[in-house]
């Protein structure tokens, strides 16, 4: 979105809650004049003309006077009545725009509120761009960039992990971070232009040349840029796909993830022949779940053209869960699967809460590393390790799971599992802030390598001009993550992204 579309201090209107049924709803006013147009439609016109900021008015909304003939009697009471509402005035600078605002709190029915949205429009409002209200508030200097890509990422947020991430930066972690980094670059660049004005030695500047403050801000450079694979998945969420023959459980698996009957369970083979997908957490992670058709040769057009479609999304998986029924045990098409997946791999031995009467041997189970199998989660339910589960014959070493998707027993040992890969060489357990896109990590990337390379330039005995330029172009960096120094093409992405209601 071009920034000429946003038009600063004009008045603008647009609807701030969902168009469903519900027991409020929002319309929400910014701009200069818009307490007075407000006003024009509003019972109580002196009212709320007089109100302070950050102050509540009751009374009604009214629209076009009616088209009727009424009694003499009643002459000034012709006003269509909308709605009873109260209207929050707020008065700049102190307000989400830091502009004059209102927002009227209206009932929620898509009648009343799209109703009153319109009758604004027709008296000097216009309508409200993606994101208009939020970049008027970075304009205004009542946000930076970092804080207003916050909001889009809590309104985004799926899980209360990713909200709480969302959540710092709104708070302002991010922003208090890249300051405290742009400070021990600016404390360098001092040091040095008092190094080039009273030169004490001249021909050896490295040996006076004082390198921490820049090894510590290229340290925390370093640990930002990797800190969004970390929030990436917490922002985008990852795929999981139940895989496994026929009636191996899928299904009831994709239902106690959810917690919710989606997917209809049989025991008939073949039930499943469409994949269906929901999002869930797991363990604070965004997961795109998918439960696919069983894997099997059919001369079932429509079930064949499932299969395709589960080996296809398989394949494009971040971790895929291959279900075995516990009590028929693994085949060649199992190990052909497990030995051939391409993509991180958990085995699952589903409906371990029955007393299986497969007898697989002496063979035990494969377990990379330490790794435990998985314990019940029902005092009921016996998940003990005396039924010894064959995997003879695999090269692959595969993560075990065994569980019950019926009772739901063992499923806390395989989120663990599931969490374990997803975040695998992941720094999940930060002190310090993280980055919240992918246009902050590209900046905070070329803010570091400016500053690597003024370190090199330093060792090397370069110019003086030469550190003091490295450094002033990754100062140019951090100040596009905060929007201190941000192209107009960069604004209109980032606010374009938004709801019309922010």
């Amino acid at each position: 979105m071009a920034l000429n579309q946003y038009t600063p201090e004009e008045p603008i209107a647009s609807i701030a809650t969902a168009l469903a049924p519900a027991a409020l709803g929002i319309v929400r006013a910014s701009g200069k004049g818009c307490i007075e147009l407000v006003s024009k439609i509003f019972s109580r016109p002196r009212a709320l003309l007089e109100a302070p900021g950050n102050t509540i008015v009751y009374g009604w909304i009214f629209g076009a006077p009616e088209r009727t003939v009424v009694p003499e009697a009643l002459e000034g009471q012709q006003k269509n009545r909308i709605d009873e509402v109260l209207c929050a005035v707020y008065r700049a600078p102190k307000s989400y725009t830091g502009e004059d605002m209102v927002e009227i709190m209206c009932h929620g029915g898509p009648s009343v509120v799209t109703a009153i949205h319109k009758l604004l429009l027709d008296n000097g409002f216009r309508q409200a761009n993606r994101g208009e209200y939020t970049f008027r508030a970075y304009i205004n200097g009542k946000t930076d960039l970092t804080k207003a890509e916050a909001v889009r990422e809590i309104i985004d947020s799926r899980t209360d992990d990713s909200r709480s991430h969302a959540a710092g930066r709104l708070a302002g972690n991010l922003y208090e971070h890249i300051d405290s980094i742009k400070k021990l670059i600016v404390d360098t660049i001092a040091a040095i232009e008092v190094e080039i004005e009273y030169p004490e030695d001249e021909e050896n500047f490295s040996d006076t040349f004082d390198c921490s403050g820049l090894e510590k801000a290229s340290s925390q450079l370093a640990e930002l840029v990797e800190s969004w694979r970390g929030e990436k998945l917490y922002q985008d969420g990852a795929r999981v796909v139940l895989a496994g023959r026929t009636n191996a459980g899928k299904s009831s698996l994709f239902n106690a993830i959810l917690k919710e009957e989606r997917a209809i369970v049989s025991d008939i083979e073949g039930t499943t022949r469409d994949w269906l997908e929901s999002w869930a957490g797991i363990n604070g992670i965004p997961v795109r779940l998918f439960d696919t058709a069983g894997l099997r040769d059919t001369q079932d057009v429509i079930e064949a053209k499932g299969v395709e479609i589960s080996r296809s999304l398989v394949h494009e998986a971040d971790v895929v869960l291959y279900l075995i029924d516990y009590n028929t045990g693994m085949n060649d098409e199992d190990k052909a699967f497990i030995e051939n997946c391409t993509v991180p791999l958990i085995v699952v031995w589903n409906k371990c809460d029955k007393d299986s009467p497969v007898k697989p041997g002496n063979d035990t189970m494969v377990k990379p590393g330490n790794d435990t199998m998985g314990k019940p989660d029902d005092k009921n339910v016996s998940l003990s390790d005396d039924k010894n589960v064959s995997l003879s014959g695999l090269t692959r070493q595969s993560i075990i799971c065994k569980i019950s998707a019926k009772t739901g027993a063992g499923l806390s040992d395989l989120y663990n599992q599931i969490y374990t890969l997803l975040t695998r060489g992941l720094s999940t357990e930060r002190t310090q802030a993280g980055l919240g896109s992918a246009r902050q990590k590209d900046s905070v990337t070329e803010a570091l390598e400016r500053v690597n390379h003024a370190l090199e330039v330093a060792k090397q005995d370069y110019s003086l001009d030469a550190v003091v330029q490295d450094l002033e172009d990754a100062l140019d960096s951090l100040g596009e993550v905060t929007g201190q120094v941000t192209p107009d093409d960069v604004l209109g992405t980032i606010f374009a992204n938004f709801c019309v209601g922010k």
